[in-house]
């Protein structure tokens, strides 16, 4: 049973030869709606069934989900008013088949929704109208990747027309968002001696200006900046800490633009430009599991694990880190919460969902229910998946107390543990078998 429960951390719920522009052989994008034109084999890429329900007159209106966590980077959508009353639960538009038995979440982006999918020995990108479910493109590529719950586990990137992501087993992509056409690739192990972690990476890539950041965690290599456009180094640092599990964050702390990263000892800041360690505090988890990506608040970060590590607040002055307090009232097990108004929401073992201060780390309330499941929100709601049935539900954004909305079951299964994500008006959820698309009464 420890084995079971280690191994479900994983889900998140990150100038060298070898990378950069080369010469690539890439297969053209297998179109859905032509297959014969296609000149990869289809043996490589199967059909994946697509099964499409009549949407409704109106088209959804709201913003792009880019990348994990959101356009801010806050797992909260905006620009989107709900009713707050599920009485007459969201519609199914479509939904289609997932072959991958994981957790990656989707991207949406230009009306394009964004995800990795798995068949045979092959990792497959692909891209969906995310008004329909009609596949507009696929590309695939060849993976050393085995299944641990699932394949892939790190959600795409979509910046200025590309898309970037990261397999299982290290291979940075970079593709044009239109056409699927692969630009560049970098695979870390090979290119900067990186050390895999335990469950392999996790981490989704972090877009921010001309950088791509991802970690490696080989030596002088715990955090790397590729160029976005060309994929060559732009400079490597952060110590050389195996990665954790958790996705980078782009931040200004005391007036110093850094990146902060939950390795898989330390919570640690590196410098924007250079990588070099600004500060560093240590935070070991059993198994070193550290998944939840780290919320950042004025100088100071919110940190939670699971194996009853618990969570803190970690206050920052120039080359220094401490805690404010630390206690065991939220331990994520890889869900990330949510920050809103002084307080964070998120699931926790044993299964609740928690509101607890970030000033104080008091628990101001606690609902059972809620198995490590990934939450978003939308216009002062929480929405929250249960891990363990898959049943949704959308609770107020307050800390008076537990104010439950209106639930129900969009498609069920154990292990739902990916994060729904609100874009273009809609709601979008998975579990390991399919991706759908609600709309949102």
């Amino acid at each position: 049973m420890r084995i079971i429960s280690v191994l479900s951390a994983l889900i998140m719920l990150l100038c060298c030869s070898s990378c950069g522009k080369k010469s690539v052989t890439t297969p053209p994008p297998i179109s859905s709606g032509n297959p014969s034109t296609a000149t990869q084999k289809a043996a490589d890429v199967p059909a994946v069934p697509i099964i499409v329900q009549t949407p409704p007159a109106t088209v959804a209106s709201g913003t792009d989900w880019p990348n994990f966590l959101g356009p801010n980077k806050d797992g909260i959508a905006p620009g989107i008013k709900l009713t707050k009353n599920w009485s007459k639960p969201p519609t199914q538009r479509w939904a289609v088949n997932l072959d991958d038995k994981g957790h990656a979440g989707p991207a949406v982006a230009g009306g394009v929704l964004y995800i990795v999918d798995h068949t045979g020995n092959q990792d497959v990108m692909r891209a969906l109208d995310v008004h329909t479910g009609t596949e507009k493109w696929r590309q695939a590529y060849p993976t050393s990747s085995r299944e641990n719950y699932g394949f892939n586990r790190a959600t795409p990137s979509v910046a200025a027309g590309e898309v970037y992501f990261i397999s299982s087993a290290g291979i940075v992509r970079c593709l044009d968002a239109a056409t699927g056409t692969l630009k560049w690739e970098c695979d870390m192990v090979k290119s900067f001696g990186g050390k895999k972690p335990q469950w392999e990476y996790t981490a989704s890539p972090l877009v921010d200006g001309d950088n791509v950041i991802v970690c490696p965690g080989g030596a002088n290599a715990g955090v790397v900046a590729l160029d976005k456009n060309s994929g060559t180094t732009r400079w490597r640092g952060g110590g050389s800490d195996i990665p954790g599990y958790a996705t980078p964050v782009a931040a200004t702390l005391n007036g110093k633009q850094q990146y902060v990263i939950f390795t898989a000892k330390n919570l640690i800041g590196v410098a924007a430009d250079s990588g070099s360690v600004i500060w560093q505090f240590p935070w070991v988890t059993q198994h070193d599991v550290n998944a939840a990506t780290p919320l950042v608040s004025g100088d100071s970060v919110f940190i939670t694990s699971n194996y009853k590590r618990g969570c803190a607040l970690v206050d920052v002055k120039g080359s220094s880190a401490s805690a404010r307090w630390e206690n065991k009232e939220m331990h994520s097990h890889f869900s990330t919460p949510l920050l809103a108004d002084g307080h964070v929401y998120g699931t926790t073992d044993p299964g609740d969902l928690v509101c607890i201060e970030l000033a104080t780390g008091k628990t101001k309330w606690r609902q059972q229910g809620f198995e490590k499941g990934g939450v978003c929100g939308a216009d002062g709601t929480i929405i929250a998946m249960s891990g363990s049935s898959g049943a949704l539900t959308m609770a107020a954004l307050s800390p008076s107390s537990y104010q439950e909305l209106g639930r129900f079951t969009p498609l069920g299964g154990n292990e739902s543990w990916t994060a729904p994500i609100i874009a273009n008006g809609y709601l979008i959820v998975r579990n390991k078998q399919k991706l759908a698309c609600f709309s949102l009464p």
